[in-house]
């Protein structure tokens, strides 16, 4: 008698979280308020210990890197085995997501070089001594120094140090040998992926510190560089927004219409889905909802299990775009002029570090840390510049990895010959309303 009537009792909603308790809402307030400590005080904000925030904040960042890099990469390449029980399905989904990545990427690298937004960042003259510097270890390395320096002494040496191109080696030579031991290792590929979680728990916590860091990072580059500072800033949010829209609206729309729908009324089927991404700046949030959403839209089941799970890992157009906008932004800022050679390292870095940074908020932050770290170490403190605004970017990569995979999956069930063209046309006309769940389950 108690057991049912405890059974039936109605389970109370879960409150409201408080307004000032949303980290959105606190790094947003931290941000203004840095800025103003930095604009009125600048004495004040240029302080060690108002630096030693953001600075501490990006150690945080950087703690975490090279197991992050580890767990998202071997993971992403063993798991390429369900890919082979499907075929071409597999080997068309993986050479789909590697173009269109390199797409992005090397459009965020005309843009950035085009644009410069971070030209004319502070004083220039600063960074002269810095620079002389790094010209003369640069003339100093040769290729051949560069190459033997991917392969560590050894595997711990390579994670205590913090190489995280000696990391990115081993982990896809890892995930390969994974991949080849088949069902014999799945405790493996289990245990890897759980740890992937743990670390990517550190992280929420790591981001609870966002609005110290956040607040000293921007006091401080207000502080020193003054409030010109803010315009470069602006320009970037500006330059990234511009820049994914043209990758989703040209690149993506050229894509869809090759494929014979628009990308226009494609985004408005996927529309609710956006919304949510936008809330959570995460487009793991909105997953479950857009592989139902894709298979009512006409791809087979098989393509939309297999395809939109590994474009969560394999397919994140935002997210390259960003770290090449951000990383051009920063050398910019700090003076320092990449060469040739050192961007298209920033393009196969990017490609292997953005792996798995999909569904996490603020895992973009993590892999613009590790590509850094690969272009040149002295460029990741210039993280700090870039700290206060990455919410605002956080929100346009998670959009654009979300319409990246959308597109990816019709795309890819269009090439196999799984895309059902009636249900296509029927649900971009709206002609079906894609939230009823009866008149979906009819049609299939």
């Amino acid at each position: 008698m108690t057991t049912t009537t405890m059974a039936e009792a109605p389970v109370a909603p879960p409150a409201a979280k408080p307004w000032y308790k949303v980290l959105y809402v606190q790094v947003l307030i931290a941000i203004v308020l840095g800025a103003i400590v930095g604009w009125l005080w600048p004495q004040v904000a240029t302080n060690d210990w108002i630096k030693a925030l953001g600075d501490g904040f990006i150690k945080l960042i950087k703690m975490v890197i090279a197991p992050i890099i580890f767990c998202t990469v071997v993971s992403g390449i063993a798991h390429i085995q369900d890919a082979k029980k499907v075929g071409r399905i597999g080997v068309k989904a993986l050479v789909y997501f590697e173009v269109v990545s390199t797409f992005a990427l090397v459009i965020g690298l005309l843009i950035g070089n085009l644009v410069r937004p971070g030209a004319g960042f502070g004083n220039a003259a600063a960074n002269e001594a810095a620079v002389a510097n790094y010209a003369k270890q640069a003339a100093g390395q040769k290729s051949v120094d560069f190459v033997l320096h991917i392969i560590p002494d050894t595997v711990v040496g390579a994670f205590a140090q913090g190489e995280i191109l000696q990391v990115l080696l081993f982990s896809v030579l890892f995930g390969f040998a994974l991949m080849g031991l088949g069902e014999r290792g799945h405790t493996i590929r289990s245990f890897i992926d759980d740890a992937a979680h743990a670390v990517f728990g550190v992280i929420s916590i790591v981001m609870r510190a966002a609005p110290i860091g956040a607040f000293g990072a921007m006091a401080y580059t207000i502080g020193k560089f003054g409030t010109g500072a803010i315009l470069n800033l602006i320009g970037l949010i500006a330059t990234f927004y511009v820049t994914a829209a043209l990758f989703v609206f040209v690149v993506l729309g050229i894509i869809a219409r090759i494929a014979g729908f628009s990308i226009f009324k494609f985004l408005a089927y996927i529309k609710d889905e956006l919304l949510i991404v936008l809330g959570t700046s995460s487009s793991e949030s909105a997953l479950p909802s857009l592989m139902e959403k894709l298979e009512r839209l006409g791809c087979s089941k098989s393509v939309v299990g297999l395809v939109v799970p590994t474009g969560y890992s394999f397919n994140l157009d935002g997210t390259n775009i960003y770290m090449t906008l951000a990383t051009l932004f920063i050398a910019q800022a700090l003076g320092f002029d990449l060469s040739f050679a050192q961007q298209l390292t920033i393009l196969v870095v990017a490609m292997l570090t953005s792996k798995g940074a999909s569904g996490i908020t603020g895992a973009g932050f993590i892999t613009l840390a590790a590509t850094l770290a690969v272009v040149d170490p002295r460029l990741v403190p210039g993280m700090a510049i870039v700290l206060g605004i990455d919410k605002f970017m956080s929100e346009c990569r998670a959009l654009t990895n979300l319409c990246g995979n959308g597109v990816a999956c019709v795309i890819v069930a269009w090439w196999e010959g799984e895309l059902d063209r009636d249900k296509l046309n029927a649900a971009l006309a709206r002609q079906i309303d894609p939230t009823d769940m009866e008149t979906a389950v009819t049609t299939d």
